[in-house]
C-alpha cells in the first residue's frame, strides 16, 4: 500500500487558478478578462484535449437561462401528446414552477403511486461526489415520492454485466481487480484486442483521472518487445504507440474467429488440458460443438474465415503465436454492444482459459481493458465521499436500453437474466443528468415513446434534444459554477473542485431544486438532513479523513484540504485480485459462480431456456446483415473530442465537425464506387431513419464498413415530420432498438446496416444549439 503525499508535490498553481475534475481529467481553471482558461493536471503524462470545450461552453447560447414549461402541458395538462419535441416553450418563475412540478409529483405518486415514475438520470454528469446527478435524483425520489422504477445494467456494458457473474464471478474483480497497465507494460508477451483499447475510451474515468497512463503503458510494453494484435474493422483502436498488427475484421464476427483460435489449439495440441481440468467446468461439453461433434460444423480457420474475412492462414498462424506467451486476451464493450453481445465476452475467456493465462501478471482475460479509465487500474484504500442514496421501496426495475419497450408496451412481459417481467406502466419520468437522445438507439421510436407519458421532468445545462421533449425543464448549473469533492475509487488524487463563475442565468445546483421540491412535498428534513451544501461535503469527506486517521497516515482536515490542489490517497497492491487467488488455489479461493469455477458451460444459463444465449459460447450469427437497399455496416462508436454528447457545442468537438457535421469515416474505393470524395457531405440511411455527415475517406477502415461516432445532438429538419432527416450526424437515427439477448437485453447500438449516398443537395443550417421557440406567459 503507498502512502499519502502531502498536498500536491506538482508546481503550484498559477494566480487564479482554481483545481478542478471532470470525467476527461483533473485541471485547473480561471477567469481571465472575461474569458475562461484551462489547464490539464500538471502531473498527467497524456492529458485529455476534452477539457478544451469548457471555454466554448460555459456561456454558449445553448445553455438554459431560466425555468421552460411546454406550452402544451401548461394549457392542456399533464398527458399524452405528440407535440413533444415540436412545441413551443414558455418562461416562468422558480416558484411559479416548483408548485406545478411539486403537485404534479403529489398527484402521480398519491394517484398511481411511485411504481408510476420513472427516475431515469442515466448519464455522466458533474465528475463531483456531491453534486452527481443520478445520485441527486435518485435520493430525491426516495426520500420524497417513496421511490422510482429504477433502470439496472449500462449501455455501455449490458450484455456482460449479466453474463459476467454466471460464468467468472463479480464483475468488478474482471474489471477492476485484474490485469493493470503497469502488469502489461512489465509482463505481456503478446496483447490479442478484439475491438482494441482506443484512447479515446480510456481517457474517460467517472470522477476523472489525474494521470492518464494507457499510451505510456502499451508503448513500454512494445518496446519490450510486447506484440500487440488488433482484430477489428477499425485500425485506430490502437494507438500507433503499441506498433499493432491489424487484422481487419467483418464487424460482430470476434465470436466465430475466437472459435476458430481454440479449435485450431485443440486439432495441434496446445490447448492447455490441465488448466481446463482444474480451474474450468463444461469444457468436454463446448469440445464437442468446437469440434462439430453435435451440430456437423467443426469450427476450423476454414469456417471461421468465410464468415469473418480473416484468411484461414492467419488464424492458425495467430494461435501458434499465442501457444506458451504471456498472452493476454481482451474484448472491447463494443463486441457486446450487438446482436449476441453475450457471446464474444464468453468466448473471450474461453480462448484465455485455453491458453491456461487466467490469473497471470499481465496475461489471462482483460476483458474491457481500455473501455473506460477505472479499468486495469488499483483499487484506493480509504473510502471515496458517496452521497447515501436512501431507500427505494419500489422494487421494479428494467435493463436500461428497454425504456422505449417500457413506454410503448406497459404490462407486457419480457425475458431477462432467467425471470420472466412485465414492463410497468409510467406516468412521469424525472431525469437529470442524462441525454436518452444521445445513449439510445433508433431515435424516432423513443420520440414515440416519450409521446405516452403523462408528463416528462428534465433538470439540463443546455438545451439538448431530451430537454426539447420535456414539458418542464429547470436549468442547472455547470460543473464549473458549484463547489464539489472529485475524485474516483480507482485514481489516488482527491481533488478540490472550486467554482470559478457564479451561475448561469437562473440556473440552480440540482440540490437546490430538489430541496425546494421537498420542502413543498413536506420531505425536506429526509432529503436535506438539515445540511447546506458545504456542510453535506464536510460530512461527506470525513470517513475519508477518519479512514487516513485510523491508518497513521496524514488526515487533512475538510478546511485544509479544500484549500489545498488535491491529496493522494494511498491505494491497495497490485496483486492480480480474486482470479490470481483463485489460480493459486481454487479450493480455498473458488469464484463466485454456482460451481466456484470458471464456466465455459453454464448450467444454470442453460436452465434458463433462451434460444439466443444457451448454455455455452454458440456462433449465433446476426439477423440484421448487409444486402441491396442497405449494403454497408455502421460501426456507431464513441467520439474522440468529447464524452458521448456532452458539450458537442464546445469549441473541441465543434472545430472537429465539417461544414458544421459530425464526419463519418469510410475505405476509398466504397467512397470511389458511389463518386464520393473526402471532404463531401453524405447521407446515410436505413428504414428507421436518415443523417448528414462529412466524410473523411481512408484506408484506416475496413472496406463496406461506415464508421460514424455517436453524440452529435440530434438535429431534425422539420421536428413535424415523423421520420425527418438529422441534419447533424447522430447515428442513432439509425441504430437497432433490440436487446442482446433474452439473457440480459443489453444495448445493440454499436452496429447496423446502411445505404450511403452523397448528398449534392443544398445543406440545411445546423439548429441544434439554437434554443427553441419561446412565448411569453
Amino acid at each position: 500500500m503507498t502512502t499519502l503525499t502531502a498536498p500536491l508535490s506538482e508546481a503550484p498553481l498559477e494566480e487564479g487558478f482554481r483545481p478542478h475534475t471532470s470525467h476527461w481529467g483533473v485541471f485547473s481553471a480561471r477567469m481571465k478578462d472575461g474569458e475562461l482558461e484551462v489547464r490539464p493536471h500538471a502531473g498527467d503524462p497524456d492529458p485529455n484535449e476534452i477539457i478544451q470545450n469548457f471555454p466554448g461552453a460555459l456561456r454558449h447560447r445553448a445553455r438554459i437561462a431560466q425555468p421552460m414549461v411546454r406550452r402544451g402541458w401548461l394549457e392542456n395538462g399533464p398527458g399524452p401528446d405528440e407535440r413533444r419535441g415540436r412545441d413551443e416553450y414558455v418562461p416562468m418563475s422558480w416558484s411559479a414552477v416548483l408548485d406545478k412540478l411539486a403537485g404534479e409529483l403529489r398527484r402521480v405518486r398519491d394517484d398511481f403511486g411511485p411504481g408510476a415514475i420513472f427516475g431515469g438520470s442515466y448519464g455522466w454528469s458533474s465528475a463531483g461526489r456531491f453534486h452527481h446527478a443520478q445520485s441527486q435524483v435518485h435520493r430525491f425520489l426516495n426520500t420524497s415520492t417513496g421511490g422510482y422504477v429504477k433502470s439496472v445494467n449500462s449501455y455501455s456494458s449490458g450484455a456482460s454485466s449479466v453474463l459476467v457473474p454466471h460464468i467468472i464471478g463479480d464483475y468488478e474483480d474482471l474489471v477492476k481487480r485484474n490485469v493493470s497497465w503497469e502488469q502489461i507494460a512489465e509482463h505481456s508477451e503478446i496483447v490479442l484486442a478484439f475491438g482494441g483499447m482506443a484512447l479515446k475510451n480510456s481517457m474517460v474515468t467517472g470522477g476523472g483521472s489525474s494521470k492518464h497512463v494507457e499510451r505510456g503503458a502499451m508503448q513500454r510494453a512494445h518496446e519490450r518487445g510486447c506484440d500487440f494484435v488488433l482484430v477489428g474493422p477499425l485500425r485506430g483502436d490502437l494507438p500507433d504507440e503499441a506498433g499493432a498488427e491489424w487484422l481487419s475484421s467483418i464487424p460482430g464476427t470476434d465470436t466465430a474467429l475466437m472459435m476458430a483460435l481454440v479449435h485450431s489449439l485443440v486439432v495441434a495440441g496446445l490447448h492447455d488440458r490441465d488448466f481446463l481440468e482444474r480451474y474450468t467446468v463444461g469444457w468436454p461439453v463446448f469440445e464437442r460443438y468446437l469440434l462439430g461433434e453435435t451440430d456437423g460444423q467443426p469450427k476450423d480457420a476454414a469456417w471461421a474465415s468465410a464468415i469473418t474475412g480473416v484468411s484461414a492462414q492467419a488464424i492458425t498462424a495467430l494461435a501458434r503465436r499465442l501457444h506458451g506467451k504471456r498472452a493476454l486476451i481482451v474484448v472491447a464493450h463494443a463486441l457486446q454492444r450487438a446482436e449476441h453481445g453475450e457471446q464474444p465476452v464468453w468466448m473471450g475467456m474461453v480462448l484465455a482459459a485455453a491458453l491456461g493465462q487466467i490469473g497471470l501478471p499481465g496475461g489471462g482475460y482483460g476483458y474491457a481493458l481500455g473501455a473506460i479509465g477505472y479499468y486495469g487500474r488499483r483499487y484506493n484504500a480509504v473510502p471515496m465521499p458517496t452521497l447515501p442514496q436512501g431507500r427505494n421501496a419500489v422494487t421494479d426495475f428494467i435493463p436500461v436500453a428497454r425504456i422505449s419497450d417500457m413506454l410503448l408496451n406497459p404490462g407486457t412481459s419480457y425475458r431477462y437474466n432467467g425471470q420472466t417481467r412485465t414492463y410497468p406502466e409510467i406516468k412521469l419520468v424525472y431525469w437529470a443528468g442524462g441525454n436518452p437522445f444521445h445513449h439510445h438507439q433508433d431515435l424516432n421510436r423513443l420520440k414515440q415513446a416519450f409521446a405516452r407519458l403523462d408528463t416528462l421532468v428534465v433538470h439540463e445545462l443546455a438545451w439538448t434534444a431530451t430537454a426539447r421533449h420535456a414539458d418542464i425543464v429547470l436549468p442547472c448549473t455547470m460543473t464549473l459554477e458549484r463547489e464539489d469533492i472529485g475524485g474516483n475509487a480507482n485514481d489516488p488524487l482527491l481533488v478540490p473542485m472550486r467554482p470559478v463563475i457564479a451561475p448561469y442565468g437562473e440556473a440552480r445546483d440540482d440540490y437546490a431544486i430538489f430541496a425546494e421540491l421537498a420542502e413543498r412535498l413536506g420531505t425536506a428534513q429526509a432529503f436535506t438532513e438539515g445540511r447546506t451544501v458545504r456542510q453535506w461535503l464536510e460530512h461527506l469527506y470525513e470517513p475519508t479523513r477518519a479512514a487516513l486517521a485510523e491508518a497513521g497516515l496524514p488526515a487533512p482536515s475538510f478546511a485544509e484540504f479544500q484549500a489545498s490542489e488535491g491529496y493522494d490517497m494511498p491505494q491497495q497492491d497490485d496483486d492480480g485480485g480474486r482470479l490470481r487467488a483463485f489460480r493459486t488455489d481454487p479450493v480455498a479461493h473458488p469464484l463466485p459462480t454456482p460451481s466456484g469455477k470458471l464456466e465455459i458451460f453454464s448450467q444454470r444459463i442453460a436452465s434458463f431456456g433462451e434460444a439466443d444465449c444457451p448454455g455455452h459460447p454458440t456462433w449465433l450469427g446476426d439477423t440484421n446483415v448487409p444486402d441491396a437497399a442497405s449494403p454497408f455496416v455502421l460501426v456507431a462508436n464513441q467520439p474522440r473530442t468529447r464524452l458521448h454528447s456532452q458539450f458537442d457545442f464546445g469549441g473541441h468537438s465543434s472545430g472537429a465537425k465539417h461544414r458544421g457535421r459530425e464526419v463519418a469515416r469510410m475505405h476509398p474505393q466504397d467512397a470511389a464506387e458511389r463518386g464520393i470524395a473526402d471532404g463531401d457531405i453524405i447521407r446515410i440511411s436505413n428504414e428507421r431513419g436518415a443523417c448528414l455527415a462529412g466524410v473523411h475517406v481512408t484506408d484506416g477502415i475496413r472496406q463496406g464498413v461506415v464508421q460514424l461516432p455517436t453524440g452529435a445532438w440530434y438535429d431534425p429538419v422539420d421536428p413535424e415530420e415523423d421520420k425527418p432527416l438529422c441534419v447533424h450526424g447522430n447515428p442513432n437515427v439509425l441504430t437497432r432498438d433490440v436487446g442482446t439477448s433474452a439473457l440480459a437485453q443489453g444495448c445493440t447500438g454499436q452496429l447496423t446496416t446502411v445505404q450511403v449516398e452523397r448528398f449534392d443537395g443544398n445543406l440545411p443550417p445546423i439548429q441544434a444549439y439554437d434554443p427553441p421557440v419561446r412565448k411569453a406567459s
